[in-house]
């Protein structure tokens, strides 16, 4: 039987921010400084980055490249991604204070695996700076981890590079990858798992890859809910992930079976 040691979550649109609201505004803001305005589908695809390599991917996808080229009348440079970067940043920093209640069912779930005695650790593609935002306000909502890495933690090698995952790891005292499980919300997340050699869930709803916010997503029928949701599990399910979930109130009978096996 297997014996899960730990839990490892993402942030924004996985434990806290339903649909991973905020990172998107301050993108989408950012590059419209500077004469471009990036469709929803731009921000989010490579969501969960250290946010300066987010900037860089998005500058490299083919449509807002020529958009930069014709706009400015020439290619990017790193002084320009570091400038939009820096612009996202500055624009994140002043609304992520309003973008930390946690999920439905996380502070549930979090009771459930903390009474089982499973630790619960941290990644995210935020900043130390923002995390320092984030993390006390989640924790007057009351969720609060046992510990978080960002990138900056790591010498800048945010996901997919699996450091954050080590970092917890060590600091949680855990023995094995095995007894590990990764949950996140953005393909960048299940990469990272996959990365660290542990078990990888993506969970569908108020995720990035599906992208509404709760109120969208709760106005739908609950056909077009299955649809959606089957949808965004998909596109987990192909890019590597061991399991979905559609939200946190699965979470434990997942990790029953898991140690079944």
């Amino acid at each position: 039987m297997r014996n899960i040691e730990a839990v490892i979550f993402d942030w924004a649109g996985t434990t806290v921010d339903y649909g991973c609201m905020a990172p998107v505004q301050a993108f989408v803001k950012a590059f419209e400084k500077f004469g471009i305005t990036p469709t929803e589908d731009e921000v989010r695809k490579p969501m969960g980055m250290l946010k300066r390599d987010h900037v860089r991917t998005m500058m490299n996808m083919d449509r807002i490249h020529q958009e930069w080229i014709r706009v400015h009348g020439k290619d990017f440079t790193e002084d320009d991604v570091d400038q939009v970067y820096q612009e996202s940043e500055s624009g994140i920093l002043d609304i992520l204070h309003d973008y930390a209640e946690p999920k439905p069912y996380v502070i549930n779930t979090i009771k459930a695996l903390r009474d089982a005695g499973i630790k619960i650790g941290s990644t995210t593609g935020y900043t130390d700076e923002m995390m320092g935002i984030v993390v006390p306000k989640a924790a007057e909502f009351g969720y609060a981890p046992d510990c978080w890495f960002s990138p900056n933690s790591v010498k800048n090698m945010g996901r997919p590079y699996p450091y954050m995952i080590f970092r917890n790891m060590e600091t949680l005292g855990i023995h094995s990858v095995a007894n590990v499980i990764k949950v996140g919300d953005t393909v960048s997340d299940i990469k990272e798992g996959i990365s660290a050699g542990v078990i990888t869930v993506g969970v569908t709803e108020g995720s990035s890859v599906m992208g509404l916010s709760q109120e969208d997503y709760e106005r739908l029928t609950e056909t077009e809910q299955n649809i959606l949701c089957d949808k965004t599990g998909k596109i987990f399910k192909e890019n590597g992930a061991d399991h979905v979930i559609r939200n946190m109130s699965e979470f434990p009978g997942l990790i029953r079976r898991i140690e079944a096996r």
